[in-house]
């Protein structure tokens, strides 16, 4: 009677690795809470603004994965600012959870207007299409002066949850929910980049005629995602004109729109953790560089690109891609 073989255990090795991107997310998230906390209020503003625009440069990560680049994701920006700011101003809306969900509900809807003609263009047609719309929203809100024209207008204080908080305690509670925004936002984006619509994203890059000829739609993973976009860039910008307490049309401006071009080309679109890497680092770049020389703070941002792209050509997120490998 033969012997009977064990079955042979898979090599540790040849296993997939457990997911610990959403463990990293509320890792870092929580981090951030604890360390606000001694933080002062200076940091826990620019901490705020940087999530904020960490929200915008999140919502690019997956159209630069299909291999385009918006340069106008200050239309949207802007749209949720002045969404934000009008409803507080001209409905009494003060409550910062709902100002943010117009903000991001205003993006929306435009966006899945705008969504059907920029998902038929490709290349540098798709960024200067998209860019060419920011600058129209905000030729349009320079020359309107019930919007207050190039000075914009202040925003109200906001409340939460009909709790309005103390002078001292409103950077604490803004940097709270924004924080609870951005985990949430990255954690979706995450899930959403897993899905088989998500893993298309670099189909399209690599090869968009295959991926067609497979049966998929090229188009249509544009366009979700474009439309995802968008809405981060609605949320983002409520909760800038929250944060701040004033808007103007500068926030639509093509400058601003490069802003975020920079940050996302700054940390990479490895991770979802990247463009909130990307974001802080440019605050802190830009702060430093407007109070060392306020005349030429440019050139320091410029540089602080230029070595990026020479010797970290995929952001700084490669560099801990790095070191899990060895």
């Amino acid at each position: 009677m033969s012997a009977q073989k064990e079955p042979s255990r898979p090599d540790e090795s040849s296993l997939p690795r457990a997911d610990s991107s959403v463990t990293t997310v509320l890792t870092i998230a929580g981090a951030v809470l604890l360390l606000s906390l001694a933080a002062p209020q200076w940091a826990k503003f620019l901490l705020t603004i940087a999530l904020a625009k960490g929200l915008v440069v999140l919502g690019l990560l997956p159209q630069m994965r299909t291999g385009l680049v918006s340069f106008g994701q200050a239309l949207y920006y802007c749209l949720g600012a002045y969404a934000a700011g009008l409803a507080a101003k001209w409905f009494a809306v003060s409550d910062l959870i709902l100002m943010i969900f117009i903000g991001g509900s205003l993006a929306a809807v435009l966006a899945l207007v705008v969504g059907v003609l920029l998902s038929r263009y490709r290349s540098i047609f798709y960024g200067l299409l998209s860019l060419a719309l920011s600058m129209i929203l905000y030729g349009l809100l320079v020359k309107t002066e019930a919007l207050g024209s190039t000075d914009g207008f202040n925003v109200a204080p906001f409340t939460l949850f009909g709790y309005r908080p103390e002078q001292d305690s409103v950077r604490n509670v803004m940097l709270v929910v924004v924080t609870t925004i951005a985990t949430v936002s990255a954690l979706v984006i995450h899930r959403h980049l897993r899905t088989p619509l998500g893993r298309m994203t670099t189909a399209i890059r690599d090869n968009e005629i295959r991926l067609e000829y497979m049966g998929a739609s090229a188009r249509r993973v544009i366009y979700v995602n474009y439309v995802i976009g968008a809405v981060l860039a609605g949320i983002g910008g409520a909760i800038v004109a929250a944060a701040v307490g004033h808007i103007d049309p500068e926030m639509a401006y093509w400058t601003m729109s490069g802003e975020f071009v920079f940050m996302a080309i700054l940390a990479g679109t490895a991770s979802v953790l990247a463009p909130f890497l990307g974001a802080a680092i440019f605050s802190a770049i830009h702060s430093f560089a407007f109070d060392v020389s306020p005349n030429t703070w440019q050139m320091i941002l410029g540089a602080s690109l230029l070595l990026v792209i020479v010797f970290l050509p995929d952001g700084l997120w490669s560099l801990f891609r790095r070191a899990e490998r060895s």
